[in-house]
C-alpha cells in the first residue's frame, strides 16, 4: 500500500478514533445500560456508541475494506480470508470503565497480509491520543498538544512492567520473577502496550487469551516504536481470523530483548 494512502488513512482513524471517544464520554455513568454477552464479558451502551461512530467513520474512508469490530457481527467470521481489514475494538476496558476508572481505550487497526500497519488508539478519560503506520512512526499527543514522537527504551535488561489489572496470573508473576523485575504497574486495556510503546514501561507479557481487536491496534503502534510484538513461543504474531480470532498469549518488550521463553 502506498505511503500517501497510509498517511491518509491514519490521519483518518485517528480523529475517528477519538470521535469515537467523545461518544463513550457522552454515555452518562448512571445510564450504562450494561448486560453481559454470550461469552460472559459486559456489554454497556457506551461499546455500542463507540462503535457506531467507528463504523461510520471507516465506511468513508477509500479504499474500502471489511470491518472486524468486537461489537460487530462475528457469526461468519473466518469464512473469508481477508488480505486487508479493520480490526476494531470499540471500548477496551469495559469492565473498567464500569467501575468509573481512567484506564479503558478505542482502538482502531489496519490488518494487511496479517500483520497490522495502521493503528490509532484513544484514551477518552485522559484526553490522549497514540497512533503509528508502516514506515511512519509512532506518535502520542495529550489535550490537543504538538504531537511527540515515541520509541520504546533500548535495554539489555527490563525493569519495569505492565500487567492486566483484570487477569494477573501466577505464570504472569513467574516470568517477572524469572526477569528480575520487581516493578510491575497495574492497568487495564491496550494502554498497557502503549506504555511499552512509549518507554513508560519495558515490557508487557500476558499469559491469556485475548482477541484480535484487543492488540492489533497497540500492535502496530508498538512495532512502529521498535518493539516486538510475539506469541509465547516468540514468533511475531499473527492477525489472521480464518485461522483464529484470539491468541493465546503475547509479550510486548523492545525489540532485541531477550525473553525467558519456553520454545518448542
Amino acid at each position: 500500500m502506498e505511503k500517501q494512502i497510509l498517511t491518509a488513512c491514519l490521519d483518518q482513524i485517528r480523529l475517528i478514533a477519538q470521535t469515537a471517544g467523545k461518544a463513550i464520554l457522552t454515555v452518562k455513568s448512571d445510564d450504562l445500560g450494561v448486560i453481559e454477552k454470550s461469552d460472559g464479558s459486559p456489554l454497556s451502551r457506551a461499546d455500542l456508541a463507540s462503535h457506531l461512530a467507528i463504523q461510520a467513520g471507516l465506511e468513508e474512508i477509500e479504499p474500502k475494506f471489511p470491518i472486524l469490530s468486537e461489537e460487530g457481527n462475528l457469526d461468519n467470521i473466518g469464512a473469508e480470508n481477508w488480505e486487508t481489514y479493520w480490526c476494531v475494538d470499540p471500548l477496551d476496558g469495559t469492565k473498567e470503565f464500569i467501575k468509573g476508572l481512567t484506564d479503558y481505550t478505542v482502538n482502531i487497526a489496519l490488518v494487511n497480509n496479517c500483520v497490522p500497519i495502521l493503528g490509532a488508539i484513544d484514551i477518552p478519560a485522559l484526553g490522549v491520543t497514540y497512533w503509528g503506520g508502516l514506515g511512519l512512526g509512532a506518535w502520542k499527543s495529550q489535550g490537543g498538544s504538538e504531537p511527540q514522537q515515541i520509541c520504546a527504551n533500548k535495554c539489555d535488561k527490563a525493569s519495569s512492567a505492565v500487567v492486566s489489572r483484570s487477569h494477573l496470573d501466577a505464570e504472569t508473576e513467574q516470568f517477572l520473577a524469572r526477569m528480575g523485575i520487581i516493578n510491575a504497574i497495574p492497568h487495564g486495556s491496550s494502554l498497557k502496550i502503549c506504555a511499552v510503546a512509549d518507554g513508560t514501561a519495558d515490557i508487557y507479557p500476558r499469559f491469556g487469551p485475548t482477541c484480535l481487536w484487543d492488540t492489533a491496534a497497540g500492535a502496530a503502534i508498538a512495532l512502529q516504536a521498535g518493539c516486538s510484538v510475539v506469541d509465547l513461543s516468540g514468533d511475531n504474531l499473527i492477525y489472521d481470523p480464518s485461522r483464529n480470532i484470539k491468541h493465546a498469549g503475547f509479550i510486548v518488550s523492545p525489540a532485541g530483548l531477550e525473553l525467558p521463553l519456553d520454545k518448542e
